[in-house]
């Protein structure tokens, strides 16, 4: 990860690159404030180089213009923060700019960033969001990796010395690594990444957090009962995992469960996928993203109990798949008939609801790449939140304050009766097929015991891009970890 550093912006900036804002208004395209100093210092000339080029201003747009050796540095690069003013900019709009121009630079060893005129934390914070989500690169499997050429970023501020500034730029770090960290898991193939290495990247990472780990091998899940989780991993050479982290600071002033889904491959089962099969590799992106989070809330020293229950499991084709119409035991005794299993998520987040739920928790934030419905529903970059309404809503804000959209969902009781079984006690999927995300909610409340205030958090969508735009990369994105990381930090204020 390169330096990021808050300097002076009273001072000249001396970069490969300095990075500016534009803005979209009525009567066309203005720069943003922050970038008079650099105007000033090309004889004013930004306005009207923009205007040649037929600059707009908006989303995604990005112009690089030249110096041609007047000005302190050889490259301007203007970056679109949308319609807007000048002088008021939005967080959001000034991370995904940022990370617009960071994600098209590829031989810049220095960056300087002068959007903004103040040391305003939220401002800075997105700064360093953009350019380090932006900047990311997953180089792992070419066999001749270039090296990222990008070693230090500056951003203008006009107190660098701010407490406020500094300290949202050490959150906004150590968020956009866990961020980057999620990427990197979700982008690593299966033939990689499987339940035992999933476990065992967790273990090391989590304890070199400070965080207590226990990992339950096949023997030890069969002992505890997790029908769901051995039932699901079972056509898969390699063994299904459950991870435990736990975070316990003194004085904690919250009790929250995570829960995430950490399917390493799904092939469908015998219900074999017909589609989006490559992009399959990505079904463990909740799980990535839990994991990453309470890695973060460690070193954000955050006064808050977190304890991660992660279920792993490789959802295989062999003669030891489980079957459709087969009855699965599940931890707490309850039997689940498995009409579909691509419907494997839910079964291995039973088991894992069930064991955090044993810890009492006064909260519990479940995610998971579920559903299609998610996708029919939403789309490509909303998330969808179903849960206990009053605290659904408090993570849907928190989450969209942070950056990462999302959507408040309903679970209507008429739902429960689809989940019937004549030969157990639920189905995992019913014959009908409508509200399918919604359905998949019902079926986990079934899991989360009184008392519990929770939230399901599909990301079957947002968790994998096909195509770049903003901040975000082709492949994983990290996505929920921001959610996550903001709700944790709520609860604990």
């Amino acid at each position: 990860m390169p330096t990021v550093s808050l300097v002076s912006s009273t001072a000249p900036l001396t970069a490969d690159v300095i990075v500016i804002g534009t803005v979209a208004t009525p009567d066309g395209v203005a720069l943003a404030a922050g970038a008079e100093a650099v105007d000033k210092s090309l004889g004013s000339v930004l306005g009207g180089a923009l205007a040649a080029v037929e600059a707009s201003g908006r989303h995604d747009e990005v112009i690089k213009i030249p110096t041609l050796g007047r000005g302190p540095v050889p490259l301007i690069v203007a970056t679109g923060l949308g319609k807007g003013q000048p002088d008021v900019l939005e967080p959001e709009s000034v991370r995904r700019a940022v990370g617009a121009a960071l994600r098209g630079l590829s031989s810049a060893k220095r960056v300087a960033i002068a959007i903004g005129q103040d040391s305003d934390p939220d401002l800075i914070a997105a700064i360093s969001d953009g350019a380090l989500l932006g900047g990311y690169r997953f180089t792992t499997y070419k066999s001749k990796p270039t090296p990222p050429a990008l070693r230090r970023i500056d951003i203008a501020a006009s107190n660098p010395a701010d407490a406020a500034a500094k300290a949202g730029l050490r959150r906004s770090k150590i968020i956009t690594t866990a961020v980057n960290n999620t990427r990197d898991l979700v982008n690593t193939p299966a033939n990689d990444l499987n339940p035992v290495s999933f476990a065992a990247y967790a273990k090391q990472n989590g304890e070199q957090a400070g965080l207590t780990v226990e990992v339950l091998d096949e023997r030890a899940l069969k002992r505890g009962g997790f029908g769901g989780i051995l039932a699901v991993g079972a056509g898969s050479a390699t063994p299904p995992r459950l991870v435990r982290l736990s975070y316990r600071p003194a004085r904690a002033r919250a009790t929250v469960a995570l829960v995430g889904k950490g399917i390493t491959f799904d092939t469908g089962g015998l219900d074999l996928k017909h589609a989006m099969m490559g992009q399959m590799k990505s079904d463990m992106g909740g799980a990535a993203a839990v994991i990453e989070s309470i890695i973060a809330a460690a070193k954000l020293r955050l006064p808050i109990e977190v304890t991660a229950t992660v279920p792993m499991a490789e959802n295989a084709v062999s003669g030891s798949s489980y079957r459709p119409s087969d009855v699965l035991r599940m931890r707490d005794g309850r039997t689940v008939e498995v009409d579909n299993t691509d419907a494997e998520g839910r079964l291995i987040l039973a088991d894992a609801m069930l064991r955090a739920c044993e810890d009492a928790p006064g909260y519990l934030i479940e995610t998971s790449t579920l559903t299609g419905g998610q996708l029919v529903a939403l789309g490509t970059q909303t998330s969808g939140a179903m849960g206990s309404d009053a605290f659904r809503d408090r993570v849907v804000a928190a989450g969209n304050a942070s950056g990462e959209s999302l959507w408040a969902m309903p679970l209507p009781d008429h739902l429960r009766a689809s989940l019937d079984s004549p030969v157990a006690d639920l189905v995992n999927l019913p014959k009908d097929r409508w509200a399918s995300m919604l359905v998949a909610g019902v079926f986990l409340r079934e899991f989360v015991a009184d008392g519990v205030e929770w939230v399901h958090l599909d990301i079957a969508g947002p968790s994998f891009a096909n195509s770049a735009s903003g901040y975000t990369h082709k492949g994983g994105t990290g996505v929920i970890v921001r959610t996550i990381v903001a709700s944790l930090t709520e609860l604990a204020s």
